[in-house]
């Protein structure tokens, strides 16, 4: 089946302590945004993406691209108020196979990881990555209680999530829910099983300075 992936990019950066939008930074001596197109190019040249971006960012990514010289293939989406309605809009571009969506600003996930997502739909219809919990966990109960949580049932969720497309589109076919955290929630709410898949603790979300640094340090083991 066609292979696709929506790369939601709708970041301002604001943690970043910066105007310029954190996916748009220089990373390695190039945009954030490239490594992640770069990542998905890599597990398949001929992989349909869908890019969504703000329309105030269009113009400065067609530009970036000019300075760069990167030329790998896409379709510019429009941003939506939220992220599921920014999916959503992606969604509209994808005709069938199987469609992954991607955090713009996680550029490391490996040619094999994205591969295992994709492989695993051949059995599941919904698949996300994940990596165990290595930190000791605590609930709030009010502004004074606390209690522990067994991190041994925990599992920290990345991207790309990969799912058949039609199951996706009808999952977006749905009133927005301020409990929708990611596409996999959005699809559990229709009833379906979420099938987990062993992420990579490199596979990781660049949002602060310091993700930058480790990103740097990432690049230079790779």
């Amino acid at each position: 089946m066609k292979n696709n992936v929506i790369i939601v990019a709708g970041g301002k950066g604001l943690r970043m302590g910066i105007d310029l939008p954190k996916q748009f930074i220089p990373l390695g001596g190039k945009p954030v945004l490239m490594h992640t197109f770069n990542a998905f190019r890599s597990f398949d040249e001929n992989i349909n993406i869908v890019l969504v971006l703000p329309v105030s960012h269009q113009d400065y990514w067609k530009a970036l691209c000019s300075e760069y010289n990167f030329t790998i293939p896409h379709t510019i989406a429009t941003g939506g108020e939220t992220r599921f309605h920014s999916v959503k809009n992606g969604l509209s571009f994808i005709k069938e196979g199987i469609v992954a969506v991607q955090d713009g600003v996680r550029p490391f996930g490996s040619t094999e990881m994205i591969k295992r997502c994709f492989d695993a739909t051949a059995t599941y219809q919904a698949v996300v990555p994940v990596i165990d919990s290595t930190d000791s966990l605590r609930e709030m109960i009010d502004a004074e209680r606390s209690k522990i949580i067994d991190r041994s049932k925990i599992r920290l969720v990345q991207t790309p999530q990969v799912f058949h497309s039609h199951l996706l589109k009808k999952a977006y076919e749905t009133e927005y829910n301020d409990t929708f955290t990611d596409d996999a929630s959005v699809v559990e709410a229709m009833g379906v099983n979420i099938h987990l898949v062993k992420g990579e603790i490199t596979n990781i979300k660049i949002t602060t300075p310091f993700d930058l640094k480790v990103g740097e340090l990432i690049l230079q083991k790779s």
